[in-house]
């Protein structure tokens, strides 16, 4: 059994993990490890707050794990976080093959861009999500 932690807000996450302020600012290898976690717990909030329901977790065993599915309308749509611009990974590969979502996510550093079914969010658009999917409808 899997068991993650969100909360309502990114800098308690932060406190609570003991991770000092001057390790966000600095880009120490101590908050390198914590990044992805941080920046999960940042889009969640926005999720929570722009959208019905709570995001879930998938995974499919050891092959793939994807990091939030979200219900909107009658549609599931998966969608992965990555705190870079490196955004290499299969899990949403792995779930299209197996659901043939109608879009994929993925929020990065990235630029706005729509690709063969995935969007990709630039972290800082988080809030533009729904507006985003209706254009992209």
């Amino acid at each position: 059994m899997i068991l993650l932690t969100y909360l309502l807000d990114v800098g308690l996450l932060r406190r609570l993990s003991l991770l000092d302020p001057i390790a966000v600012k600095e880009g120490n290898r101590l908050f390198t490890e914590f990044k992805g976690a941080l920046t999960e717990n940042f889009v969640l909030q926005h999720l929570v707050a722009c959208f019905e329901g709570t995001p879930r977790y998938w995974t499919s065993g050891n092959q793939a794990e994807v990091d939030f599915l979200l219900q909107v309308k009658n549609d599931i749509i998966p969608i992965e976080v990555k705190a870079e611009e490196n955004v290499r990974g299969r899990s949403l590969t792995i779930y299209n093959q197996h659901y043939n979502p109608p879009v994929r996510l993925r929020y990065s550093l990235r630029n706005l861009k729509m690709d063969n079914g995935m969007l990709n969010i630039p972290l800082f658009m988080v809030d533009y999500t729904e507006k985003l999917l209706n254009l992209w409808r």
